[in-house]
């Protein structure tokens, strides 16, 4: 469902709104931006990047601040109502799943070495589709909160067990590999936190479809009540 376009009788409202959701898109693109730089470093093994990443991050994080800020004076001197509450409450929260992912990113740039013996090489296929599928699930998900679309964000919130196996199977992987080769247990362990960094990240996505679902039809949908919710929609 689509959000109806209302105009408001404040033209600063609008203003303050418009200036929000430019913010908080520019915020995403950033997020976006910096979980592909950090994959790539890694698996290329490109331990250069993560100086640029760091910076990314710190930007980051300068935009949690500043439309943290903006929302507080919005609420404190509009005191919006039904869905223009909601995009709010919404928002606070999406900069929260923000910045971690943020956070997640520079963690994957940390684990980034030359050369990482054949630990890497025996996942790469599996590593590479969970950082494709998180990075979809966080594109899809801050998409469906640009476009004010729940039904773009509720097939987010099916992907996340998929991710979830394919770091079960990493790990299982890297296990069976260090036990074997002694030799390659610092490698085996960056790979698995990797494929932790990016179950996580993939757990902020879908979080954030979750607050976009809250904000369209204001249904909590959290710790798996949308399984519930699969039937008829709640309007």
């Amino acid at each position: 469902m689509q959000r109806i376009t209302s105009t408001h009788t404040s033209r600063d409202f609008e203003t303050e709104l418009r200036e929000l959701r430019a913010h908080l898109l520019a915020m995403g693109a950033r997020c976006e931006r910096i979980v592909g730089m950090a994959f790539e470093a890694f698996r290329r093994g490109d331990p250069e990047l993560p100086g640029t990443l760091e910076s990314l991050d710190a930007q980051i994080d300068r935009d949690e601040v500043e439309i943290h800020a903006l929302i507080l004076r919005i609420l404190a001197l509009r005191q919006p109502v039904a869905g223009d509450l909601r995009f709010l409450a919404t928002a606070l929260r999406l900069i929260t799943d923000l910045e971690r992912i943020g956070d997640e990113a520079v963690n994957i740039g940390e684990r980034t070495v030359k050369r990482d013996g054949g630990a890497h090489q025996l996942v790469d296929g599996e590593l590479t589709s969970m950082a494709t599928a998180a990075l979809n699930m966080l594109h899809d998900a801050l998409d469906a909160f640009v476009r004010w679309d729940d039904e773009v964000a509720d097939p987010v919130l099916g992907c996340d067990d998929g991710v979830d196996q394919g770091c079960a199977t990493i790990m299982s992987a890297m296990i069976a590999h260090m036990s074997e080769h002694p030799g390659e247990v610092l490698a085996g362990l960056r790979v698995i936190r990797v494929a932790k960094y990016l179950e996580r990240i993939a757990d902020h996505a879908t979080n954030v479809a979750e607050e976009v679902i809250f904000m369209v039809r204001a249904d909590d949908v959290r710790h798996g009540q949308w399984q519930s919710l699969a039937g008829p929609r709640h309007r």
